[in-house]
């Protein structure tokens, strides 16, 4: 049964960092798994952050957080990470982490003074 389970958000100052944790159970990860960020705001459309694969030699950031955002993959831990930096006000968002259709519950981060 594949379960992803994100964490790490928060309340943070504009400036701040925060990061991400998405932990995946059910399956490992091998090359061609991709893993995603994604956010999304109440009644909005769901947005690409990033994603990641070949076990983390590849990456894709969205132009809204490139240089600001790193994801990274950790096979032995099974766990996705989000570093977020520089963050500001518009990263406001529930952020989910996304796998071969599955998702997980979404974990909030807030940027405001």
């Amino acid at each position: 049964q594949v379960q992803l389970v994100e964490s790490g958000g928060g309340l943070v100052q504009p400036g701040g960092s925060l990061r991400l944790s998405c932990a995946a159970s059910g399956f490992t990860f091998i090359r061609t798994t991709v893993m995603k960020w994604a956010r999304q705001l109440p009644g909005k459309e769901r947005e690409f952050v990033a994603s990641i694969w070949d076990l983390g030699g590849s990456k894709e950031y969205s132009d809204s957080v490139k240089g600001r955002f790193t994801i990274s993959m950790y096979k032995a831990e099974n766990t996705v990470y989000l570093q977020m930096n520089s963050l500001k006000p518009e990263d406001t968002a529930m952020y989910y982490c996304t796998s071969q259709g599955y998702g997980g519950q979404g974990t909030q981060v807030t940027v405001s003074p």
